[in-house]
Parts: structure tokens; C-alpha cells; sequence
């Protein structure tokens, strides 16, 4: 979603939003990696061919689409004998914030690692202990209004707010009443991008916008393309360009979605609440999203349509090759388990990908390859670089 001129002022935040951003952080944001730009070509002389970036920091939000970018990573970083820094169990000690200890095999001085990518409350200070200095930095955001539906869904049995109320609709006409700050598992309900940004909370009263302001700034020093996703394959066309990758390198198919009609339609009035009362969360995407399109505009619009037609007949035609039905299936419809994604506890459905059969073996690994889940394929890397299985797993790991 594009937003219109109007909607992409900072709204108010409400007085119930925590405390003020911290130094500590401010700090933090301004030490943090520049993305550096190649010089230009001296006039009349074509510039240098790019070389393709194999260190990468991507920031997996949750319920954005993250789960489909962490699939062409692992792709990419297999394929090329990368090092991914990998948690011990399937997320680096989330909800708390990222330390360089949780990453399996992580030892100051150690080897480098070339990609991490998997969930993690964003700490700067500790993830550049772990990657190398010429990381680039991207994320992807959603806007609040559709987030808050999926999060309702897919985190109810494990979100207190969300637990407490019978609907999302009683969710939404008196969200304090099931809310309780700094309950566990809260955080899901409330500005939980923010909250993965590792962004410190905002005073109720005073300087508000400043703040707010200030401390987007500060992440657009630090993350040099977001993406979003609702524009999803315009994101992917971005990231290509910014990586220097080949296009067959972007070729993804969607990870950890529903079925189509799965949750409730959310209504206007209740989108409006749901970005009301995920005010950071809206702020956070309004400023990112102008970003976005300010990229978008100098790319080319005709450029960026034609490679996001390529992109979608590519996806198609694997599509077509690789999978049984062309498309998303029912966990219940997949016999093999090492294609069968991960069923959260309570309502939500979530589809994966089936093989056709017949396909010849080295074309059945790579159609494998694109439709393998997220757990799955980082229990693959875990065994690439280590050897056997997750036998040594510290708690919250």
C-alpha cells in the first residue's frame, strides 16, 4: 500500500506510550555502520560492474512476510558455501534483546560469519560483534492495520491481550481492557515492530513527535532499505538492485501464509483502530514507506514494472514446475514432513508446499530448496556447518 501525501504524517500517539528514548540508544544509532556508496565513473567512462554483497544483516520482523526473504537467503548462502550465524534453537533468545553469545559457534576473534537472519530484538552494539563492518542492513515492514489481524491469529495462545478477548472485534472496542504492559508475551500485541527494531519506548507527554522522529532517523542510519510487504515483489526488485544479485537469485515463493479469507476482513473503522492503537507501529511504518517510494522513484517506474513482471513470471513458471497444484497447500495435504511448516497453537493456518513427482533429482533438490520451511532449512545449515543435530541448546536459545 502506497500511502497518499495525508496519510504519511506522524499521527498522534496517544498519552499511554511509555517512557522517553534513552541515550543509551540515541548513541547506539549514531555509531552505527554507514552504508557506503562506490565513487561515481569519471564523466564518459561507464561505471565498474557492482560485485555481488554476501555480508548481510537482515532484521526478520514478525508477521511481514520476513519468512520468504529468510528463504532466499538461506538459498543464496548455501549455494555459495556462505557462513550464516544461526541461533541455537530457531530464534536468538527472543523476546529479549540480541547478544553476540546466542549465536551458535560465536567466539571473539573467531571465523566470520556472512549472514544472520532469523529472529531477534535488534541490538546494534551486539550484532556488530558478530558481522563483518561492511554489512548491509535491511528489514521489512507491514502496515499495523493488517499486522494486528495476523498477530490476533497466529499469537493468541501466547499474547495474554489477545488470549483474554473472545474476538478481535472485542479486542478493538476496549483494547485496555485485556492489555497489560509488560505482561509476558504482550509485546505481540502492541507496536510489536517497534518492538522488534529494538526502539526504546516514548515519553506519554512532552516532545513526542521529536522523539519519534529522531529515532526513525537513527534507524535509516543504520538499515539501508526496508521493504515492505505489501508490496512485496517491488521490495524484492529493490533488494536485488541494492545487492547486486541476479534476478533468478530473487525467485521466492511465499512462506508462512493462510489460507485466503482465513482471518476476519478487518473493516475500515477497525483499521483505523488497530493503527490508532499501534501508534509507533504506524509512525514507524508512514516514515519507512516514504522511504521506500522515494527509492522507487529513482530506480524508474518503468524499470521497477518490468522487472517485477520478470520476477512473477519466474516465480510462475517454477511455480508450475516444482510443486503439486502450482501453488500453497494445507499442512494436512503434505505427507512429507521436511515440507510440512511449523502449525501454531490455536486458529491460524498456515500453508506450505508439496513437490510434484517424477522431477528429475538434481531439479526435485532445487524445487526442495524453494519450498523447504524456515525451521527446516536452518536445521539443514545448523548441519552444514556443525555437524549432527541441535544437541547442545541453551535455555531460551
Amino acid at each position: 500500500m502506497k500511502l497518499p501525501p495525508a496519510c504519511c504524517r506522524l499521527q498522534t500517539l496517544g498519552a499511554a506510550l511509555g517512557v522517553c528514548v534513552t541515550i543509551g540508544f540515541t548513541l547506539q544509532l549514531l555509531g552505527g555502520p554507514f552504508q557506503r556508496r562506490a565513487p561515481a565513473a569519471p564523466a564518459g567512462r561507464p561505471p565498474p560492474p557492482c560485485q555481488p554483497r554476501t555480508h548481510l544483516v537482515f532484521l526478520k520482523t514478525h508477521k511481514t512476510g520476513g519468512s520468504s526473504v529468510v528463504n532466499l537467503l538461506h538459498r543464496f548462502g548455501e549455494t555459495r558455501g556462505l557462513r550464516f550465524a544461526l541461533p541455537h534453537r530457531y530464534q536468538f533468545g527472543y523476546p529479549g534483546t540480541f547478544r553476540a553469545e546466542r549465536v551458535k559457534g560465536y567466539r571473539p576473534g573467531g571465523p566470520p560469519f556472512d549472514i544472520i537472519c532469523h529472529h531477534m530484538r535488534f541490538n546494534l552494539t551486539e550484532v556488530q560483534k558478530v558481522m563483518p563492518n561492511d554489512s548491509f542492513y535491511f528489514s521489512i515492514v507491514r502496515d499495523p492495520a493488517t499486522l494486528g489481524e495476523s498477530a490476533f491469529a497466529y499469537y493468541r495462545s501466547v499474547a495474554p491481550a489477545f488470549r483474554r478477548a473472545p474476538s478481535l472485534a472485542a479486542f478493538l472496542a476496549s483494547p485496555g481492557r485485556f492489555y497489560e504492559a509488560g505482561a509476558r508475551g504482550n509485546h505481540y500485541a502492541r507496536n510489536l515492530q517497534w518492538f522488534d527494531f529494538g526502539l526504546p519506548p516514548v515519553a506519554a507527554a512532552g516532545d513526542r513527535e521529536e522523539e519519534v522522529a529522531a529515532a526513525l532517523a537513527g534507524l535509516e542510519r543504520v538499515f539501508a532499505l526496508v521493504l515492505l510487504a505489501e508490496h512485496f515483489d517491488e521490495s524484492l526488485v529493490l533488494l536485488r538492485e541494492a545487492l547486486c544479485w541476479p534476478e533468478e537469485a530473487m525467485a521466492a515463493f511465499a512462506h508462512n501464509g493462510r489460507p485466503a479469507g482465513d482471518g476476519p476482513r478487518v473493516s475500515p473503522a477497525q483499521a483505523a483502530r488497530l493503527r490508532a492503537w499501534n501508534g509507533l507501529d504506524w509512525a514507524l511504518y508512514a516514515h519507512l514507506n516514504r522511504s521506500f517510494w522515494r527509492r522507487a522513484e529513482a530506480f524508474g517506474a518503468a524499470r521497477l514494472r518490468r522487472e517485477v513482471a520478470r520476477l512473477r513470471q519466474r516465480r510462475h513458471a517454477l511455480a508450475q514446475r516444482c510443486l503439486r497444484g502450482g501453488g500453497p497447500l494445507p499442512a494436512r495435504a503434505i505427507a512429507d514432513g521436511r515440507l510440512r511448516p511449523f502449525q501454531p497453537p490455536g486458529r491460524a493456518q498456515i500453508l506450505g508446499y508439496a513437490l510434484r513427482a517424477g522431477l528429475p533429482p538434481a531439479e526435485r533438490e532445487h524445487c526442495a530448496r524453494l519450498a523447504t520451511p524456515e525451521l527446516q532449512y536452518k536445521d539443514i545449515l545448523d548441519r552444514r556447518q556443525f555437524g549432527g543435530g541441535n544437541a547442545s541448546v541453551p535455555p531460551g536459545g
